[in-house]
């Protein structure tokens, strides 16, 4: 996020325009913007609307999927770029927001897939906030490169499929493996066959503990006897 208001700040500040430096599809040299069109935005607009999804969701992706950081963001970018090249119109495409689809697609779908509760969850509060992100994968605007979105979205969703190492592990109950026993289950013994909870089992032993208090005479010591008879109460 820093670079790319940087990039922004250079160009505004000493009057450059980075704009052909964006992909441009079908030709040799469109090529270069797979790596340098993520950092180059047309207006403060633009890079205003990129940098709060783009913030959410590469903090998602760092804080659920550690291990493969590096992997999507890698990956997801070069292979956005090069769709992007391959179906855009002729012109320079330009922004961050091809990055913030494949994010997008990553995070939902590998949450379904991953079937953990965490991960679902995220799917679950990204399609809330992102959502309406689905209706510009559509050319419903000539000034939004939905190709670009388009190339992302796919991109996100193959990566989700085709990234399986360091992904928490649904837990896995006992009842879920194939050789549970339900007769020995320790919770389910507590069951009858009507479902209604029997608190003893008929097995277990009921019997109270019995306690026994045994008293015992110990008879008065002979000389302190004779010793209290010495003595003359006043």
């Amino acid at each position: 996020m820093l670079l790319i208001w940087s990039v922004f700040w250079f160009e505004i500040r000493f009057g450059f325009d980075f704009n052909h430096f964006g992909i441009y599809p079908q030709k040799i040299f469109g090529l270069r913007g797979i790596l340098f069109s993520p950092f180059i935005h047309g207006d403060i607009e633009h890079l205003w609307h990129n940098t709060l999804p783009l913030l959410i969701l590469s903090a998602a992706l760092f804080f659920f999927y550690p291990r493969n950081v590096w992997k999507v963001l890698f990956y997801g970018v070069i292979l956005t770029g090069i769709c992007t090249w391959l179906l855009g119109r002729p012109a320079n495409h330009i922004g961050a927001s091809g990055v913030i689809y494949m994010l997008f697609g990553f995070l939902f779908f590998k949450g379904i897939i991953a079937r953990h509760y965490r991960l679902i969850a995220l799917s679950f509060g990204v399609v809330f906030m992102y959502g309406s992100l689905l209706w510009y994968t559509f050319p419903i605007d000539p000034k939004i490169s939905w190709e670009g979105h388009l190339s992302g979205l796919l991109v996100g969703i193959l990566l989700a499929f085709v990234i399986k190492r360091g992904i928490i592990k649904p837990v896995k109950y006992p009842w879920e493996s194939p050789d549970f026993n339900p007769e020995e289950d320790e919770f389910l013994k507590h069951f009858d066959e009507q479902g209604n909870f029997i608190e003893r089992l008929p097995e277990e032993d009921t019997s109270e503990e019995e306690f026994k208090i045994n008293y015992e005479y110990k008879p008065k010591d002979e000389s302190s006897t004779n010793h209290d008879n010495n003595n003359i109460l006043l």
